[in-house]
């Protein structure tokens, strides 16, 4: 498996996210709080994590929900997955929402979101008058079955 190097930043005074396990696609990052943070149901927050990163052109960083997180507390990402390009340079900051019908804590620390690092591949259009046909051709929400 290869290993990029990514230079980064951490301000806060959590450890660097690390995979857990060989087999680990991912990294846990963890909330950077000066206070307590206690999310009503169905309330959305930006959760700073004090980490900055340099990504090498050609990929991207994807902040994706922690499973954990959400079948035990109810807490999701949106815009998921969200997208850390290679060229921003600001702190990495997570957007999440607690579904659940009880409010929810959240401390300095805690695991709130994983980061999976991707490939990225450009695209360069090439217009054209028709496109090649398929058998769905058109077929859209609920072709192949119920809504």
């Amino acid at each position: 498996m290869a290993k990029i190097k990514v230079r980064i930043i951490n301000q806060s005074t959590n450890p660097l996210p690390e995979y857990l396990t060989d087999g680990a696609a991912g990294m846990d990052i963890r909330a950077n709080l000066e206070n307590v943070l206690v999310l009503k149901s169905m309330e959305r927050i930006l959760v700073p994590t004090g980490l900055f990163i340099e990504l090498p052109q050609g990929y991207e960083m994807q902040i994706r929900p922690r499973s954990g997180l959400a079948i035990k507390q109810g807490i999701t990402c949106l815009n998921t997955p969200g997208t850390i390009d290679s060229d921003y340079r600001g702190e990495l900051k997570v957007i999440l929402i607690n579904l659940s019908q009880e409010e929810q804590t959240i401390l300095h620390g805690d695991r709130i979101a994983q980061m999976i690092l991707h490939t990225v591949e450009q695209i360069k259009w090439k217009s054209v008058k028709k496109i090649k046909a398929t058998k769905r051709n058109d077929g859209g929400f609920g072709h192949t079955g119920k809504l």
